[in-house]
């Protein structure tokens, strides 16, 4: 699929400021709006907008399906009648970075007064919004429900640490939790529900600013997840419920020893037989909440590597073959989608197969800036003036350092040298003519400049920000995912010099 030409600015909701220890979707997402708006900006890139699971990451969500409670606004729940004002606190968080742990037990101790205001005071409307959505989205909200309050229940342990019965959804274990538990599933699924109709508020106000949303949809799920307890047919798991292999990478940029992540094999085979019904459910519930998709390791529905379970690195693995061309397809003709509003994250070690699946639906490719200077095999498409047009282009993503990082960093957290790095630099240099210029807005404008229809920069770099605001290093299990806006920062100034540019290369 071919987007019309336009920019935007790469912002997860838990990087906006705000009072409450992370960004939510109160009025501080508002107010970003109207800034990309007044910026020229006609797309709003987010990460996952999935509960963050291990190491605070959204790629490691315990459901594939669910919103993360934490971006629940407790302004708009006090507006609505639904919160208390006295309940929420006062000067709690300090601006900056999360800290997830704090915020959680902040939440642990709203979220019952929230289902107790609205069992007691909600009015009618509420509680049939609240019925509809049950109703709509039980084929995933009924099993995540109970997971999360059978996960609780169990200190938060794995699912395969449970007791047997519940852990192999025997029908006798389900029903007593079910009613054990009854309070618990109802605040999950209350939280749900919060988290959908406040994020529709906000994908109605980037429509109403002509703005639209780009999401990601991870394409593993996690291991400790909803959705691989409930549905243990479509992953390869041992008897006990272990990943029987492991995804992840091979040696990449990131990491010399490639990257690990742990997440369960599908099981291509079983998923075909249903008519992939389980994809078709994921893309049908993201499209509710987004205009563009970002797919994740797109790569890996060509071939993804599997590394044995019991490997400490991900350096001993082997290629094995996803689906190809069938998923899609199902996935457009059962959801109508033509052509599919999908990008295709085409990093890493892409070969022609993978290109070959990518371009047989027309869907955009990635270039990284960032990756355009070095040794990466990649380098000559990444840089800007072998853009195709049908191209999503980036200074850097969420994964990447801030390009000031980059440019001013040590070799230390890369797989670069020191002599790749220099070699980087003094290309760079050349190429985008750096002398006496910022080399964050050197890559901005060279990116806005190129013919690709869609350039994306990371709110960072907009800011000129250093490795200090880095959002993500692959392959380091904690301290990522964190950083965070201060109010104010995203000053007219700024914002006026970045709606100038985007002008000039005709992407207002």
């Amino acid at each position: 699929m071919s987007f019309s030409r336009s920019s935007g600015v790469l912002l997860h909701p838990t990087s906006l400021p705000g009072p409450f220890g992370v960004g939510d979707l109160g009025p501080r997402a508002f107010e970003f709006i109207e800034q990309l708006a007044a910026a020229g900006q006609r797309v709003w890139q987010v990460l996952p907008l999935g509960p963050t699971g291990y190491g605070d990451s959204p790629y490691q969500s315990p459901s594939a399906f669910a919103g993360n409670p934490l971006l629940i606004s407790l302004e708009q729940l006090i507006e609505d009648g639904l919160l208390p004002g006295d309940a929420v606190g006062k000067n709690l968080f300090e601006p900056g970075d999360v800290n997830y742990d704090a915020v959680i037990r902040h939440r642990e101790t709203i979220w019952p007064i929230v289902v107790d205001r609205f069992e007691r005071t909600a009015p009618a409307p509420i509680h049939d919004r609240f019925d509809r959505f049950c109703a709509t989205q039980a084929a995933w909200l009924d099993d995540f429900a109970l997971f999360m309050a059978v996960k609780e229940a169990h200190d938060n342990v794995a699912w395969t640490r449970w007791e047997p019965d519940i852990a192999h959804r025997d029908r006798a274990a389900i029903e007593r939790w079910t009613t054990t538990l009854k309070r618990q599933i109802v605040q999950h699924k209350l939280t749900q529900f919060l988290f959908f109709e406040q994020w529709q508020r906000v994908r109605e106000a980037c429509h109403g600013r002509s703005i639209e949303i780009m999401g990601d949809l991870p394409i593993f799920a996690a291991h400790d997840s909803a959705d691989v307890w409930a549905c243990r047919q479509f992953f390869q798991l041992d008897d006990d419920g272990g990943p029987t292999v492991m995804a992840g990478v091979p040696p990449d940029y990131f990491s010399a020893t490639g990257q690990l992540w742990g997440n369960p094999h599908y099981r291509w085979d079983v998923l075909a037989k249903s008519g992939f019904s389980w994809w078709i459910d994921r893309f049908r519930v993201l499209l509710t909440q987004v205009d563009r998709v970002r797919i994740d390791h797109f790569r890996g529905f060509e071939a993804a590597w599997a590394v044995p379970r019991d490997a400490s690195t991900a350096i001993h693995g082997k290629w094995v073959s996803g689906p190809g061309r069938a998923i899609f397809e199902a996935v457009r003709n059962e959801l109508n989608l033509d052509p599919l509003p999908f990008v295709a994250e085409n990093l890493g070690v892409i070969t022609p197969e993978v290109e070959a699946l990518r371009e047989r639906f027309g869907l955009p490719g990635m270039a990284i800036l960032q990756f355009a200077f070095g040794t990466d095999p990649q380098g000559p498409d990444f840089r800007p003036h072998n853009y195709p047009r049908n191209r999503a282009v980036y200074t850097g993503t969420h994964d990447n350092d801030t390009t000031v990082g980059w440019w001013t960093g040590e070799a230390e957290h890369s797989t670069r040298s020191a002599a790749d790095i220099e070699n980087e630099r003094s290309y760079a240099t050349r190429y985008l003519d750096l002398e006496g210029r910022d080399v964050h807005w050197a890559f901005i404008r060279a990116v806005l400049a190129s013919v690709a229809d869609t350039a994306v920069v990371p709110a960072q770099d907009v800011l000129g920000l250093g490795s200090e605001a880095r959002m993500n290093r692959p392959g380091t299990p904690r301290g990522n995912w964190r950083w965070r806006l201060l109010p104010e920062q995203l000053t007219p100034e700024v914002l006026r010099r970045l709606a100038s540019m985007t002008e000039t290369y005709g992407r207002a």
